[in-house]
């Protein structure tokens, strides 16, 4: 066992340094590598199947739903971008230009597109002419580019992996609705899928996206306590039609102009996945959008008929999981702690005394639960197993998030859970923009979003004293 020792002892615990813990785990789970571009990696295979996982999921939620996919130019011309001033405010400082093509400078530069908005209303403006054409509900998979100062990686790189949905509708009440609908996606995507709890809530008027109208989202607890936003969801009611001419002739025989949505899930979502179930052995891996479910390893390998039956276990459960065999002449040991360290669900260990007993065990990621299964039952134990551990997965990160939620109602208890508790506060505010940049200038915590599900935890603003008018998330973010 001394090689999985070594192994583990490459991981930073992460009680001692969160930071190298988390960048460990993707460097030697083999996530990503870093690449000679500044702030941009490579994400290798097994990451890479993650993501498709995930995207396959959610593409299949969104076209349930009737959006449909398109793709728009990596390049935007500078005067296309200008044309809604907050939008363009909003992403001067991240974007990057072109300002040359072969050995001619161009006449006018194209910004690398950081979001896709004003494509896409460039378009909806051609093709948009009777309310018959509404709605149009539109999704991109594709790449976007942002010049970040400090990048880390899944959580914030200089291109990054996401889907942007883009929706118009012929009234308030339909874009409305839509982005209500697309945000409850992700945050059922987020548990179903990613056994990831997460706040549904709507941001407030500083953190929400350049450009829009309101800002919905789902924000996450990592385990080191800090916030993650996992996803949003914009309304922008009428600002882009206005500025770019999107009219629709509607039933009335009036001129109308659109309303429109925009909303966007992004490969952030692997780090998440990463600090919310992850531990001091590696990755948890949440079970349905694992690359490997079930990895087999067998024990004394060398020994007659012990691989024939490893072979055959994997036909059989191919059918019913994604499944690995490991025949590699890898000590069993070493083969235990790499696929720890890779987070793979359900570990299938198969050895000669087994086959004699007609069995074999199956090792759980997430407890390390040794369990002993006749192989007449497995096509049936393995998807229960692996619901369980979702079940389980999802259980014990809502346990962490209760955990780490905590209730101020004075700034001295505020600060107090900043500096000592860590984790979620639970606070009154008073809807002020004054009183939002004095906590986070006095806490460095952040206003994460105004949960959906109020409560009442007092009638008066943790800050400023005056009429509360919502309860807040706040925190420290990623």
């Amino acid at each position: 066992m001394d090689n999985e020792k070594k192994l583990v002892e490459q991981i930073t615990p992460m009680d001692v340094d969160f930071a190298q813990w988390y960048t460990d785990i993707v460097k030697k789970a083999e996530l990503i590598d870093y690449s000679s571009v500044r702030g941009c990696m490579i994400i290798r295979p097994y990451a890479y199947a993650m993501w498709e996982n995930i995207q396959k999921d959610l593409d299949k939620r969104f076209k349930e739903l009737g959006h449909e996919n398109v793709y728009m130019p990596m390049f935007i011309p500078e005067s296309l971008l200008q044309k809604e001033k907050d939008h363009v405010e909003g992403f001067a400082p991240e974007v990057a230009w072109v300002t040359q093509g072969g050995n001619e400078e161009l006449t006018e530069r194209l910004c690398v597109r950081p979001t896709s908005e004003t494509l896409f209303c460039e378009h909806y403006a051609k093709v948009v002419q009777s309310y018959k054409d509404l709605p149009k509900l539109y999704n991109q998979w594709c790449s976007v580019v942002r010049w970040e100062k400090t990048t880390r990686p899944f959580l914030r790189t200089t291109e990054f992996l996401w889907q942007e949905g883009h929706t118009i509708h012929a009234t308030k009440e339909e874009a409305e609705a839509e982005t209500i609908q697309m945000l409850n996606v992700y945050a059922d995507h987020a548990e179903q899928m990613l056994a990831m709890p997460v706040v549904r809530g709507q941001k407030t008027e500083k953190e929400k996206f350049a450009g829009a109208e309101a800002t919905y989202t789902i924000e996450a607890l990592m385990h080191d306590g800090k916030a993650l936003q996992a996803g949003t969801s914009h309304y922008f009611g009428t600002n882009f039609a206005e500025a770019f001419g999107i009219q629709f002739s509607d039933k009335d025989g009036k001129l109308k102009h659109v309303h429109q949505t925009s909303w966007g899930f992004t490969t952030r979502s692997i780090g998440a996945i990463i600090m919310v179930h992850g531990d001091d052995n590696g990755l948890k891996m949440p079970p349905r959008i694992a690359p490997i479910q079930v990895v087999i390893t067998p024990v004394a390998q060398h020994k007659e008929g012990v691989l024939d039956k490893a072979r055959e276990l994997k036909e059989r459960i191919s059918k019913i999981a994604r499944v690995k065999l490991d025949d590699s002449d890898k000590m069993p040991g070493w083969k235990f702690a790499e696929y720890e360290m890779k987070g793979v669900p359900v570990r299938l260990e198969i050895g000669p005394k087994d086959i004699e007993k007609n069995q074999v065990v199956l090792v759980r990621r997430d407890t390390r639960e040794k369990i002993v299964v006749s192989m007449d039952e497995l096509e049936t134990k393995i998807p229960a197993l692996l619901d369980d551990i979702h079940n389980s997965m999802l259980e014990a990160a809502k346990a962490v998030r209760e955990l780490k939620t905590s209730v101020a109602k004075t700034m001295d208890e505020f600060k107090d859970i900043v500096e000592n508790k860590t984790g979620f506060v639970k606070a009154m505010w008073c809807g002020d923009r004054d009183c939002e940049d004095k906590i986070k200038e006095e806490t460095g915590a952040t206003s994460r979003c105004m949960p959906f599900a109020q409560e009442n935890l007092s009638d008066t603003c943790v800050c400023c004293g005056k009429k509360a008018k919502h309860m807040v998330y706040w925190g420290r973010a990623y």
